[in-house]
């Protein structure tokens, strides 16, 4: 029976070491996080301020998101991003404060935090064509069908229309 425990408690151990990493930033002097991410990572005070402030400030265009939220719900989400990046600080948790008013599934949600190279613990970010951050991936049945790239062209909301009504 310890064996069995053992062998079932260890993937979780495994996991949760290699989540929300840390590397130290040269350029701003601070750590930033690195690798895979969970939304709980925004709750250590090295990011909390502005990550809470950006969502409590934003305001969600509910007209439009209502639109497709049938079809966020058959979508998955990749957010690439950067803690030393403006826009990341910007962009990342308006998302989250969207995918929330809509009750979005926090397992449908992939994190993954990049140094200023673009590149995570190891190749979380291989073949995603990653230049420029936040990136946030849609993709329905495993393929990629739009993606906003630092900035929306619109909005966040209407970007996410337009990416899902187009697919």
């Amino acid at each position: 029976m310890k064996i069995i425990t053992f062998i079932l408690i260890l993937p979780i151990v495994f996991i949760g070491q290699i989540m929300n990493q840390k590397t130290f930033d040269e350029k701003s002097g601070k750590e930033i996080l690195t690798g895979y991410c969970n939304r709980e990572a925004f709750t250590d005070s090295l990011y909390s301020k502005w990550f809470d402030d950006e969502y409590n400030l934003y305001s969600v265009d509910t007209a439009s998101i209502d639109l497709v939220v049938e079809n966020l719900r058959h979508t998955e989400i990749k957010i690439v991003l950067g803690t030393w990046c403006s826009d990341s600080r910007r962009e990342v948790p308006r998302i989250y404060k969207i995918l929330d008013s809509v009750d979005y599934p926090k397992d449908k949600v992939t994190l993954i935090s990049v140094d200023r190279k673009k590149l995570g613990l190891e190749d979380e970010v291989s073949g995603l064509n990653i230049e420029l951050v936040p990136t946030i991936i849609f993709y329905q049945n495993e393929i990629e069908i739009g993606r906003i790239i630092e900035s929306p062209e619109i909005s966040l909301e209407e970007d996410i229309v337009n990416i899902l009504i187009s697919k």
